[in-house]
């Protein structure tokens, strides 16, 4: 049984954004796997508060993410 953690920053996507990821994540998963294991693939979408996740030392929150998701 595969459990497969996505994890995000708050605020950033929508529910039906999550929704489509948990959607995407299973299919690929069973698309390796086997339809037969569809009712076991489990998917769990975990979010970290903004400002609670950072890279390289600096704390990263969901403006920010957006903002790179924009190009900024």
């Amino acid at each position: 049984m595969p459990l497969i953690d996505i994890q995000l920053i708050k605020g950033v996507f929508t529910p039906d954004q999550k929704k489509t990821m948990i959607e995407k994540v299973t299919n690929a998963m069973v698309s390796i796997e086997g339809e037969a294991m569809r009712p076991v693939t489990w998917v769990r979408v975990q979010e970290i508060e903004s400002g609670e996740w950072a890279i390289g030392g600096k704390p990263l929150t969901a403006g920010d993410v957006k903002s790179m998701a924009a190009g900024g």
